[in-house]
């Protein structure tokens, strides 16, 4: 026997099937997200320094907890080497794909002035994802030096041209170019000594070859926890949050004068836009940690997050500055 439904009841039982597959559906989506939601793998960073310095500490820092929060383990790589050019080749070789990821920093806007010529334009073919952290560099003198305020370093240089000597790391590095900042900001003349690392330059102060050094925190910190150095002004536009009782070079009488660096995750351009928020947003969860804070407050860093559209604007910006500063000092390229 056939059986015969009205037709309303036939409408009923079609609208119940509808209703439960919008019910298996609406509980798939999820499923499906959660399935497919980016990161299902770990994810490399490529780093441009050598392992044990603050840039390696601080990425490896972030790293730990980042992966806590991303649910997958981020794997740091370094790969120095001709300038950041072999990370970077490294990082716009792979796939845009959020999996590989560059650990860039002011050093980055340097070079595009600084080099003839790079195999990569960093605005263009790097996507930003976030800052990490800011720190500026500090001046300091011999702690038995007659140039016992930037004042007195100020007014010696302008009263005798060319007889003070200021030690910073080698030719090109952001520490090199903050004094040929400091020539053209204050408007005085002296002689920059290049040294192939930090603790030459202090060395080099402390046996008094030079009169002034400028560098950061952490390769200072031994020689000014011990009193052997004396700080006389920090570069950034704000007091450190380090060294809060040393004044600013601004107001050292240094109008003008702001230097501070950074260091940032970017991603190969094309990368997916989820994937760059999502790693935005982790980083600034981490970022905010009280212990994180502390650990990179230590190396001499602010932990600091960012948009992409400000890390963008400061990378820009800060190409344009270094190439004025190189062009007026006349430093050859590389």
């Amino acid at each position: 026997m056939t059986l015969r439904f009205p037709i309303r009841l036939k409408h009923l039982l079609s609208a119940a099937h509808l209703a439960l597959g919008a019910i298996f559906l609406t509980s798939a989506v999820p499923v499906a997200q959660a399935q497919s939601g980016y990161p299902t793998k770990p994810i490399r960073v490529i780093v441009p320094f050598a392992a044990g310095g603050v840039a390696d500490i601080t990425i490896r820092i972030v790293a730990e907890k980042l992966g806590d929060n991303l649910g997958q383990r981020l794997v740091i790589e370094n790969m120095p080497g001709a300038g950041g050019v072999v990370a970077a080749r490294a990082v716009l070789s792979s796939q845009p794909d959020g999996y590989t990821l560059a650990l860039l920093s002011n050093g980055t806007a340097v070079s595009v002035p600084l080099f003839k010529s790079l195999p990569f334009d960093p605005v263009k073919n790097f996507a930003p994802i976030s800052s990490i952290g800011f720190f500026d560099f500090i001046v300091g003198t011999n702690a038995n030096s007659q140039h016992k305020t930037l004042a007195d370093v100020i007014k010696f240089a302008r009263d005798n041209p060319g007889k003070l000597n200021v030690g910073t790391i080698s030719v090109g590095s952001t520490q090199n170019l903050s004094a040929e900042l400091l020539k053209s900001t204050a408007g005085i003349n002296f002689q920059i000594v290049p040294y192939r690392g930090t603790p030459e330059v202090i060395v080099g102060l402390l046996r008094e070859d030079i009169d002034v050094m400028i560098d950061n925190y952490v390769g200072m910190k031994s020689a000014l926890q011990d009193g052997k150095m004396r700080p006389v002004g920090t570069t950034g536009e704000s007091r450190s949050v380090i060294l809060k009782d040393v004044p600013t070079m601004i107001e050292g009488g240094v109008k003008g004068y702001d230097v501070v660096s950074w260091n940032a995750l970017f991603a190969p351009s094309g990368t997916p836009p989820e994937a760059i928020a999502r790693l935005n947003a982790g980083l600034r969860e981490v970022l905010a940690m009280p212990d994180v804070k502390q650990k990179l407050l230590d190396l001499g860093i602010e932990a600091k997050a960012s948009s992409p559209e400000e890390l963008k604007a400061r990378l820009v910006d800060d190409i344009a500055k270094w190439t004025a500063v190189i062009d007026k000092a006349g430093i050859p390229k590389q």
